[in-house]
């Protein structure tokens, strides 16, 4: 491993004497090993289980192409793991709170708990940021092109500043590269179309999640470190950590929550990120058991076409003498709504009445969505993805949406959308419990570092039971309050901002190698993620074209 470059700063306050270089068991090795085997034959049963229960078993060839992304996808998630998962870990383990072996074990089990309840907000919210046309066309060769490219560009770029030492947020990485291949995708469209680009609407509200939340633990740890002082004047909770002696048993039980409620906090959000991108690879290989949410009960139809029915009367008084469309054209003209980021017209209207007739008339011919077959199921989806995108773009503002569509068509619109989000997101409990341990597993890697960073290299003084207390308090809320917002933030970021926090409050401040680290990983990881993901989508898709693929 690398040497962290913070360890050649002269300013550098001297170690406390801790080690936590503790050889590992080879029974541990084993435990290991045998936990990332089963995980990933799990996984694999599962998809078996999932297409041959549609009536569509995936060839050896397609079989051994998803495993080959699904390791990577979940390879990205492991290097999360080391790189923001540890930070929940860090304050227990530097405090001597709990042993590291059993902190990254209880971490690991509240971030599986995490992500097992996650919602999948932010999963989604992380999809919506792709060019529609290759949400759509995901299970095109140019589809797969766009997911081996972000993946692979995320993992790299994660790798090598965890190399090299910088502190890197993987969510940054994962949004550039994402950005990187929505921006290449419309700069290498051919014919009079074009196609599209980065969903900046989208986008503009998630790099504002990411920009504002390390403010956000920066200012509420220190504010949090200074009502302690005052409400809790225990002496023990401000002092520093003593070498290889666990601190009194109230600091002790309460530094053993907040790194629960981190690594819980850490699993709900981050955790989905690597979700949603699975669920696009599952999408693109095995359509007939993953497009649609086959677990919708037939007793919800009547109520889907119910709420199809109320939907279409909000369309119709908008669309006025608008021609009727086919359902080619209602598709294009959709698409072309979702790329332009222009929904209300009357043409959209129209478009949205003609598609809504066609997913109703489907689904009362197969009786539910989990009736339709294998030749239906991608057109089925892709309609109702597209008329849910607009859906969203026409309700996103309430207060607008009341004011264009009097008498409670907003209301009818929302619950006719919330209905297609049913049918059309969902994610697996396979795909969240591999998550989960690619997660965990990932912590066990990568602790050591991440403890001595935070514990002893963001200030100049070193980390005290109060402040990683507070810092840690803080993350978990903003954390959790950005996930039921349905936004991605970054953990590392925020809990590192929230030390810092602390360092100022406490009057320690900060040693300049940290700030310019930190400084140098924000200025870096979203043109660097974008360009190397850019050139790879071009690489990828220049293949794809030349050999006639897609």
């Amino acid at each position: 491993m690398a040497t962290h470059p913070l360890d050649a700063t002269p300013s550098n306050p001297p170690r406390t004497g801790r080690s936590f270089d503790h050889k590992i068991h080879p029974a541990g090795v084993a435990g290991f090993l045998a936990v990332l085997l089963g995980g990933l034959v799990y996984a694999g049963i599962s998809i078996a289980m999932d297409t041959n229960h549609v009536g569509e078993p995936l060839a050896i060839g397609a079989f051994l192409f998803l495993g080959l992304a699904l390791l990577i996808a979940l390879g990205f998630e492991f290097v999360n793991g080391f790189h923001d998962t540890a930070n929940a870990v860090a304050t227990v383990i530097y405090t001597n709170s709990l042993a590291p072996v059993f902190a990254v074990i209880w971490s690991g089990a509240w971030n599986f708990i995490g992500v097992v309840i996650s919602t999948g907000a932010v999963a989604y919210s992380i999809i919506t940021l792709l060019p529609v046309d290759l949400i759509l066309g995901v299970g095109s060769a140019g589809g797969y092109a766009m997911i081996f490219a972000l993946l692979i560009a995320a993992v790299a770029w994660n790798l090598g500043t965890w190399w090299f030492g910088l502190p890197n947020s993987s969510s940054h990485a994962l949004i550039g590269s994402i950005l990187g291949v929505g921006l290449a995708n419309q700069l290498m469209a051919t014919g009079p179309g074009g196609a599209a680009g980065v969903q900046w609407d989208q986008a503009e509200s998630v790099l504002l999640a990411l920009l504002f939340s390390p403010v956000i633990g920066f200012v509420g740890a220190a504010l949090l470190l200074w009502a302690m002082k005052r409400v809790i004047p225990n002496k023990a909770l401000y002092q520093e950590p003593k070498a290889d002696t666990p601190p009194p048993w109230p600091i002790r039980a309460l530094l053993v929550f907040t790194c629960t409620a981190v690594s819980f906090a850490h699993g709900g959000n981050d955790g989905q990120k690597g979700m949603g991108l699975i669920m696009l690879i599952l999408i693109g290989v095995a359509p007939t058991a993953y497009a649609l949410n086959r677990t919708m009960p037939d007793s919800s139809t009547p109520a889907f076409i119910q709420a199809a029915g109320a939907a279409q009367s909000v369309f119709r008084a908008k669309v006025a003498t608008a021609p009727v469309v086919t359902q080619d054209q209602a598709r294009a003209t959709l698409e072309n709504a979702l790329r332009t980021r222009n929904a209300d017209t009357p043409q959209v209207y129209a478009a949205l009445d003609a598609s809504t007739s066609d997913i109703s008339k489907e689904l009362k011919n197969y009786g539910s969505i989990r009736h339709v077959p294998a030749a239906a199921t991608k057109n089925l989806r892709n309609e109702m993805y597209v008329v849910y995108g607009t859906l969203q773009m026409l309700t996103k503002d309430a207060d607008k949406a009341k004011a264009a569509y009097p008498g409670g068509g907003d209301a009818k619109l929302k619950a006719y959308r919330d209905l297609l989000e049913k049918g059309t997101r969902f994610i697996p409990i396979w795909v969240k419990v591999a998550v989960a341990l690619a997660l965990g597993l990932g912590t066990m890697v990568g602790w050591k570092r991440i403890v001595v960073t935070v514990g002893e290299k963001i200030g100049k003084t070193h980390l005290t039971y109060g402040m990683g207390a507070a810092a840690e308090l803080v993350a978990a809320s903003t954390i959790l309050l950005a996930q039921v917002k349905g936004m991605p933030v970054s953990t590392t970021h925020i809990l590192s901002s929230g030390v810092a926090g602390t360092m100022v409050a406490d009057g320690a401040g900060l040693q300049a190698s940290t700030v310019r680290n930190i400084a140098m990983a924000w200025v870096l990881t979203l043109p660097a993620a974008m360009a190397i993901a850019g050139l790879l989508y071009a690489l990828f898709i220049t293949i794809v074209r030349s050999t006639g693929l897609g």
